[in-house]
């Protein structure tokens, strides 16, 4: 398989220099999305009532990290949905650049738990669907789908099917997809569980430099608490349903992070105190 090309360079060509330390985001005062009094009620066919989200409150700062987690049914991916524009919210009110946020937008890529690909398009096609949707200039960002599928070990594969591919290499597709129309807030819902643990780990590394070198706003939905604390600014911990943010952690481990950080013990207290919430609440995957 060819050589993967790093994220950076596929995304942002022209920053090549190495990157001064980056300075912490203010998400009060740069905000890019506020959200207030956030509520999901769904009711069922049965006739009963399920409080997915109550009173989420939160500004998530322009090229700022979050990560979200949560035990199962916390509703991590209703709020996911919801910012993404695809769900309608009960109540409250979420903003994007001060306009209230009530449908899927060209800003916003969205990486999901599985990658719904069409199975009668190749790869190449398949990434290309929202500069289709779009009505973006396709030989513009043709090259750019190229350099994606190139980046994530996918060169070769362009004429390829989905069936003719694994788990892993369809949801590399999905996030090629998500990226290629250039989004300024990029939402990933648990994007890498399908990957084995070495690549998951080569793609955590991947997507801070994306982070580091673009400075997209990204908001990642995660069962992983080590994965959560590496690539975050601050890892928002939710409660068991209702879901409510019950702590906003803010991570000050020094950029760019290494995979050896998960062995130090500055690390390991942001996961201690993250853990500790889950201890006889609920549970989350380490």
């Amino acid at each position: 398989m060819p050589e993967a090309v790093p994220l950076a360079r596929v995304l942002v060509p022209s920053m090549t220099a190495p990157r001064p330390r980056l300075a912490p985001i203010d998400a009060s005062r740069d905000a890019l999305v506020h959200i207030t009094g956030l509520e999901k009620i769904y009711d069922t066919k049965d006739g009963e009532t399920i409080h997915a989200l109550k009173n989420v409150n939160l500004d998530i700062g322009s090229s700022e990290f979050i990560s979200v987690v949560g035990p199962s049914g916390c509703g991590k991916t209703t709020l996911l949905k919801i910012l993404a524009g695809i769900l309608a919210r009960s109540s409250g009110e979420v903003t994007m650049h001060g306009r209230s946020l009530t449908g899927p937008s060209r800003e916003i890529g969205v990486v999901f738990q599985a990658p719904v690909l069409l199975p009668w398009r190749t790869v190449l096609q398949n990434v290309m669907v929202p500069v289709e949707v779009q009505k973006r200039d396709r030989a513009e960002f043709k090259e750019r789908a190229r350099g994606l599928l190139a980046m994530v070990g996918l060169a070769g594969f362009e004429s390829k099917y989905p069936g003719e591919l694994s788990g892993g290499m369809q949801q590399r597709v999905g996030i090629c997809r998500a990226l290629v129309h250039d989004p300024s807030f990029l939402l990933m819902d648990e994007p890498f569980g399908a990957l084995d643990a070495m690549t998951r780990e080569q793609m955590n590394e991947e997507l801070q430099r994306i982070w580091t070198e673009s400075r997209k706003t990204v908001l990642l939905v995660t069962h992983s608490i080590p994965e959560a604390v590496y690539l975050a600014d601050r890892v928002v911990v939710m409660t068991p349903r209702p879901g409510r943010i019950v702590d906003v952690v803010p991570v000050d481990l020094p950029r760019p992070r290494t995979l050896a950080m998960h062995n130090t013990p500055e690390f390991g207290r942001f996961v201690a105190r993250i853990r500790a919430h889950f201890n006889s609440a609920g549970s989350l995957d380490a």
